[in-house]
This record gives structure tokens, C-alpha cells and sequence, in this order.
């Protein structure tokens, strides 16, 4: 796919999804989303070899939210009552990106710059590890043009941190600034802006160069959110079964009783 609203590269087991539409502060218009979902797609299918994926935004801003202008939910179809249906475009584009953020087999790191608002939030919330630079804020919009939130961020912020605070960030619709975001837990580091990129690929490497389980951690984790604990226990024994047949794990333990590095293969 020649793409014209992000860029995606790939280097030492790292892939990077770039939003390139800087003048818009990468607006998530449906083409940028419907890109994001095909370069996912791409790095589960081993198209693009990489074993970690970081996100991130071109100029002075990771994702705005949806495009208003074009291109974005203001350009939904007519529900039967004649009305415009600002959730058709959810049900088609964006529901199905942020789907496949949460089942790609990959850890993810997000690099924030600048705001992530509306749907841009819901995309920065769905890394693994999220790096924000000072500049780097969240913003739930939507109350100020009448809309609900989506992209899942009802779902994610009272997991991420409790009910009060997303009923703060969504019915207020006040910034959270980067260093607000970590003392909240909503991000995992705070770094100078200078810094954001650096940071985010070393983590990113430093996952790119793990084991194979840690696509299972991942998958863990997420369905921790609605699982309940037997069902959670049931899913740990399958995910060290599986684990435990890799030629990573027999390498770890090798590394270990050898008292060196272990040299994973992702394998």
C-alpha cells in the first residue's frame, strides 16, 4: 500500500508507524486510520520484520483527533431518521485500528508529542509502554462539540486511572499535562522532549530483543481487563504452555545456568 498519511519503517526489529500529516497535528482522518490498520496488519503477517512497534507523531503533535474538516466523523452517512450517524464511521474505520492495536502480537510503545486528543488519546492509551514528552498532553474533547467518547476511552481510563479521574478528563474536557499523566499512572515515562524518540526506540529495542512470550504478556495483560480470576488463571497455564515449548525459553534457562546474556530469537 503506498501510503500518504504515515510512514512506516523498520529497523533493527523496530517498526515505527509515524502519523505524517504534521498539518493537521495528524488529524485521525478515516484514511489515516484505514493505514494504521493495513501497517499493523503488514508487522503481524511478516511483511515487515519487527518484533516491537512504536508509534508516534510528525511536528509538533502526536494525533488531534478526529478531522473535522474532511475526512473524519463530520463526514457520516445519513441515519433513517435523515440524521447525520456520527458513529457509522466508528463502526467501519476506527473501532476495527484500535481492535487491531489491542490483539497485535507485538508489544507496542507509544512516543507522545504534543497533544493527543479525542480518538489521538484512545491511540497514545493503547501502547504497552507509553513515553510522553514534557509538551505532551491527553485531551477528552468531545464534550465541546457535543459528542461522546470513543475510540475506547470509556473502556481504558477508569481501568487506567479509576473513575474519578475519567470522569475528570471526559466530562471536563481539561488538559492532562505529560507530568500530570505520569504522577496519574496514565503514562510510564516523562522525558524532555528532546528525548522522547531516543527513549521510545531503546524500550522499544530493548522489547524487540525479548523473548517470544512477551507478545503473550501482552495479550495477558489486556484480557486481564475483563477477565475474572479463574478465567485469568486458566489463561496463564495456557500461555506458559506455550512458552515453555519456545526455543527462547530453553535459551533463557541456558543463559541462566551459563550466568550470561540470553540471546533471544523470538522463537
Amino acid at each position: 500500500m503506498d501510503y500518504q498519511k504515515i510512514r512506516l519503517t523498520a529497523e533493527n526489529g523496530v517498526a515505527t508507524i509515524t502519523l505524517a500529516d504534521p498539518t493537521t497535528l495528524n488529524a485521525a482522518s478515516l484514511d489515516l486510520a484505514r493505514e494504521i490498520t493495513h501497517a499493523l496488519a503488514a508487522i503481524a503477517h511478516g511483511k515487515i520484520e519487527a518484533r516491537a512497534l512504536v508509534i508516534t507523531g510528525e511536528g509538533r503533535g502526536f494525533c488531534s483527533g478526529a478531522n473535522l474538516s474532511g475526512g473524519g466523523p463530520a463526514a457520516r452517512e445519513l441515519d433513517v431518521d435523515g440524521k447525520p450517524d456520527a458513529g457509522s464511521a466508528l463502526e467501519t474505520v476506527y473501532n476495527p485500528m484500535m481492535t487491531a492495536l489491542r490483539d497485535f502480537p507485538y508489544p507496542i510503545v507509544t512516543a507522545v508529542n504534543g497533544a493527543a486528543a479525542g480518538v489521538g488519546c484512545s491511540l497514545a492509551l493503547m501502547g504497552d509502554m507509553i513515553v510522553a514528552g514534557e509538551s505532551g498532553y491527553f485531551l477528552q474533547a468531545f464534550r465541546r462539540i457535543g459528542l461522546v467518547p470513543d475510540g475506547g476511552s470509556t473502556y481504558l481510563l477508569p481501568r487506567l486511572v479509576g473513575k474519578a479521574r475519567a470522569m475528570e478528563m471526559m466530562l471536563l474536557g481539561d488538559r492532562i499535562p505529560a507530568t500530570k499523566a505520569l504522577e496519574w499512572g496514565l503514562v510510564n515515562r516523562c522525558v524532555p522532549d528532546g528525548e522522547l524518540m531516543a527513549t521510545a526506540t531503546t524500550i522499544a529495542r530493548e522489547l524487540a530483543n525479548g523473548p517470544v512470550a512477551l507478545g503473550a504478556i501482552r495479550k495477558l495483560v489486556w484480557d486481564s481487563l475483563d477477565a475474572d480470576w479463574n478465567g485469568q488463571l486458566h489463561a496463564e497455564r495456557k500461555a506458559q504452555k506455550f512458552a515453555g515449548k519456545t526455543e527462547d525459553f530453553i535459551e533463557g534457562v541456558s543463559a541462566f545456568l551459563q550466568k550470561r546474556v540470553a540471546q533471544f530469537k523470538g522463537r
